[in-house]
């Protein structure tokens, strides 16, 4: 049957010859995508009626709960295999990081060199060369120390492991302030005379460059702030947090969830653009810090004030709105008993980043004193239960009748408040 796959890592026939070692990059990738194949595999099996025992056939509630067992059990090897997959992600992304920089300081020479034809090589040209290439040995050294943390990625990952847009937004302006001033220090260790180092010097005034360092300022604290908020929250109960498997590029513009933010992607945006600008009048005039027009600082401090705006609402605590008996097609209208279904209606049920299988299963409702798993229902494409705002299981039989307090604890760890209802006998 699908899903019967074997956890271990050798390749077999049918795999055609592909590693699944879970050790390289490539064996991890391998195995994850040999994992999901199989879980979707025996998925659309039980979402198609098949694969059920016939010795279950006879009783519904059996049956889903075997299914669901069956599928719980499966995305928890495709978990593994993806957790085995992230965990490569730090080797890779320090090598593509490093490889990165480097390629970003060729592409200045290759442009330093062919703007030169015609006008000369020039001190500001040595200068910008020579400050990116001390930029990328730090970089280079940064990400040797941080090597099992994702190198010099290693600043923007979150305690989520997801790539933080308050701090590459940070980085990002940390990085230019870094390189304009190597840039104005090795100018001033080249300057042929004491007029050439006034006039360098001159460019260091805090009147010109008050727009750059207002910029620096603006996105170091949005960094701390975003931080200590989204921290707050969540020890708080008001935001539900659930760890990624590893970063990706796309957490930058994205929300947990993995859909598109407005507020992250303005605010990445903005910023871009500004940063742009800023580089461009670094290399029109080199001998000074670049002027920022202060409009564009305004515009940099409105996005991150919505930035921050947007982390303030985000979120919230799971709630449940109403209980009812889950009633089947011809049945009689009739109180919650011991045995019967009940459908939990509210919402936050499934947090953003928790739609995984494995993360779908560890959502449990307390009914009295008993912790109920919420059982995996598939349908084709997915699964119909547990959603966000509905949740559907039974009511175990050793509940004791009368007023019950029925609580949902989301993959998160979240709780909702209680809601009482009234089992008869």
């Amino acid at each position: 049957m699908a899903g019967r796959s074997e956890p271990g890592g050798g390749a077999r026939p049918s795999d055609g010859g592909g590693c699944r070692c879970g050790q390289c990059p490539h064996g991890a990738r391998e195995g994850h995508r040999q994992a999901l194949a199989a879980f979707v595999a025996l998925r659309e099996e039980f979402a198609a009626g098949r694969g059920v025992p016939a010795g279950l056939a006879h009783s519904a509630g059996a049956a889903r709960q075997w299914v669901s067992d069956e599928l719980a059990l499966s995305a928890r090897l495709l978990a593994e295999r993806g957790a085995a997959e992230g965990a490569t992600w730090p080797a890779t992304a320090r090598l593509r990081a490093v490889l990165a920089v480097w390629a970003g300081v060729l592409a200045l020479l290759l442009g330093q060199a062919l703007t030169a034809v015609g006008h000369g090589w020039t001190t500001g040209r040595t200068a910008t060369l020579t400050a990116a290439a001390l930029l990328a040995l730090g970089v280079t050294a940064a990400a040797r120390l941080h090597r099992e943390q994702g190198g010099a990625l290693a600043p923007l990952v979150g305690e989520d492991q997801r790539l933080s847009t308050s701090r590459a937004v940070a980085v990002a302006w940390v990085t230019a302030v870094l390189y304009a001033v190597l840039t104005l220090a090795v100018q001033l260790a080249l300057g042929p005379g004491p007029d050439a180092r006034r006039h360098l010097l001159s460019g260091l005034g805090l009147v010109p460059s008050g727009g750059l360092l207002a910029m620096l300022a603006i996105g170091s604290t949005v960094a701390v702030l975003a931080y200590g908020m989204t921290a707050g929250r969540v020890r708080a109960g008001r935001v539900q947090k659930v760890p990624a498997d590893r970063p990706r590029v796309a957490d930058l513009l994205a929300d947990d969830g993995g859909r598109g933010s407005f507020t992250d992607a303005q605010y990445v945006l903005v910023n871009a653009a500004v940063l742009i600008f800023t580089l461009v009048r670094l290399a029109g005039d080199p001998t000074q810090l670049p002027g920022l027009p202060w409009v564009l600082v305004v515009l940099a401090a409105l996005s991150a004030v919505t930035y921050l705006a947007g982390k303030a609402v985000s979120g919230g605590r799971p709630v449940i709105l109403s209980v009812v008996r889950a009633r089947e097609l011809g049945d009689l209208a009739a109180p919650i008993r011991t045995g019967d279904d009940i459908e939990i209606r509210g919402a936050g049920f499934v947090p953003p980043g928790a739609a995984t299988p494995d993360r779908l299963a560890r959502t449990v409702v307390r009914i009295g004193g008993v912790h109920v798993p919420v059982p995996l229902v598939p349908v084709p494409g997915g699964f119909a239960n547990p959603t966000d705002g509905v949740l559907t299981v039974p009511v175990p039989v050793d509940v004791e009748p009368g007023p019950v307090d029925v609580r949902v604890i989301t993959a998160a760890g979240a709780e909702t408040r209680a809601y009482r209802i009234e089992v008869q006998d």
